[in-house]
């Protein structure tokens, strides 16, 4: 496994080894001595082409997240929401595959959503803390204040995403 360090302080990309033969493959997502960070439990979902989840942060039990795609391929976005970094803020993308083997180390602190590209996109997420729904909030995957580039106009979305406020006033939650 190697791991490279993003832009934005916190953020690596991990390029797993794969291990092929006539059989199928063994691929290694996470070693605990490369990131020095516990995660509890992984949830798993399952998206059709041009889903869109996010963009979410839970402000009480703030959750680290690797993000591996099984399956399929995404765009992963973060955005800097501590409040102290330089970086508040700025937004972060990669795109994640079965195909290109890399899995997305988001640290504490990051409103995290994706965008499947490919039907049938199976994302694995290991997370640092479990889910606290009266903690969580999102933010407007579209906020002119984000900047992010989807590359989509009309993603499918769920209700809570479709009725997510503004950056502006979800910060202040955070």
């Amino acid at each position: 496994m190697k791991l490279k360090n993003l832009k934005i302080k916190g953020l690596k990309l991990i390029k797993s080894k794969i291990y092929r033969d006539r059989r199928g493959f063994l691929r290694e997502v996470y070693k605990s001595k490369l990131l020095n960070e516990p995660f509890l439990f992984d949830v798993m979902s399952y998206s059709k082409k041009n889903v869109l989840r996010g963009m979410h942060i839970q402000t009480q039990k703030l959750q680290a997240k690797i993000i591996t795609v099984t399956h399929g391929k995404i765009l992963d976005v973060v955005v800097d929401l501590r409040k102290n970094s330089k970086t508040f803020g700025k937004h972060h993308k990669v795109i994640l595959s079965d195909k290109n083997c890399k899995s997305f180390f988001i640290p504490k602190g990051f409103a995290h959503g994706f965008l499947s590209l490919e039907k049938d996109t199976i994302v694995l997420y290991g997370c640092s803390n479990y889910r606290d729904k009266n903690s969580e909030v999102s933010i407007k995957w579209n906020d002119k204040d984000l900047g992010v580039n989807w590359g989509i106009k009309n993603p499918i979305l769920s209700k809570k995403d479709k009725n997510a406020p503004s950056f502006k006033i979800a910060k202040d939650k955070i």
